[in-house]
């Protein structure tokens, strides 16, 4: 869990940079409210609190969910989402070890199903901003019912393109459109891209160091980058470029850092495989002809659901035994 909280540094760095102080505002929200619902209801099952919490299993999840919604958010959004990913998505199967989703990204698609407005105020690049807001200019947004959300919010790529797309405009016009063309920048959209590759650096390292498996977010990527490519070849003004999907959104956070949780995903070497193309193949279609922009969330917790079934098909033969 330390060295996935190391990996997760330079993605939220560049993110709280290009973005604001939000994320980390958020981010100790998350982790506050994930510590006294974690300690409530081990009090209330009777089960050690100190050694369970020191795993820090229910601060990691308090922290990729905070990645994952929008930093201006009001404050009760990530209270509510946290409390629910460690008390429905953990803690009411057993604790950790037993859940079978991913309990960051229950909470995600609980609060994007229950307050979709909230959940789509993302704000806008500094850069893209005629004044930089202040400290107390995003403590405002966050903590006084959205005032002055106005002057910091705007479409990410993934929203423009899909609500253009809604309204019969092809992606070429709206990359270049007055309104949202300065949002695309070399990659996938002005300060997303640089955050990206913030998390694709902690990827890295967590393949490196070995804490993690190759074949989960390889199969994921590859799936998502084949998928795009054979589309956008297809016809580019309906589909996203590959690199906009791999960029864009939370493609790179979700590969490394979500779809990879040991407990929720596919554990066989074969089976990860697998499951990983399962997750670039929801993911590509719910962005590509779902209702939302985004579908990392969705596509993890449609193979969290798979994930047992894909083990049991996949698993190893026991040398010296026949599979039957």
């Amino acid at each position: 869990m330390l060295h996935v909280g190391y990996a997760l540094v330079p993605g939220t760095i560049a993110y709280a940079w290009l973005f604001g102080i939000g994320v980390l505002v958020q981010i100790l929200l998350a982790c506050v409210t994930a510590v006294i619902a974690e300690g409530l209801i081990l009090f209330l099952r009777k089960r050690p609190i100190k050694r369970t919490l020191a795993d820090g299993s229910a601060l990691l999840t308090a922290v990729l969910l905070a990645l994952a919604i929008p930093p201006i958010a009001p404050w009760w959004v990530i209270v509510l989402g946290t409390a629910f990913a460690i008390i429905f998505g953990k803690q009411v199967y057993g604790g950790i070890g037993y859940n079978p989703f991913n309990p960051a990204m229950l909470g995600y698609v609980m609060l994007l199903i229950s307050f979709p407005l909230e959940m789509t105020r993302w704000p806008a690049a500094f850069s893209l901003l005629e004044q930089t807001p202040t400290l107390q200019a995003s403590l405002d947004v966050i903590f006084n019912a959205g005032l002055g959300i106005d002057t910091v919010s705007g479409a990410t790529p993934l929203d423009a393109i899909k609500t253009q797309l809604g309204q019969g405009m092809d992606i070429h016009s709206t990359i270049i459109s007055s309104t949202y063309g300065e949002l695309f920048g070399s990659l996938a959209g002005v300060g997303w891209e640089i955050v990206s590759l913030g998390f694709l650096i902690g990827g890295l390292y967590l393949l490196v160091t070995q804490r993690i498996a190759w074949q989960i977010p390889l199969a994921m990527l590859g799936t998502i980058a084949v998928l795009a490519s054979v589309f956008y070849l297809i016809d580019s003004a309906r589909y996203m470029s590959p690199l906009l999907h791999l960029f864009g959104g939370a493609t790179m956070l979700g590969a490394f850092f979500i779809a990879t949780d040991p407990v929720s995903a596919a554990t066989t070497p074969r089976g990860r495989i697998y499951y990983g193309i399962g997750i670039g193949v929801f993911t590509f279609i719910i962005r590509s002809w779902g209702s939302y922009p985004e579908g990392i969330a969705f596509a993890v917790l449609l193979m969290n659901m798979a994930a047992p079934t894909i083990d049991y098909y996949t698993r190893p033969t026991v040398f010296g035994q026949s599979r039957d």
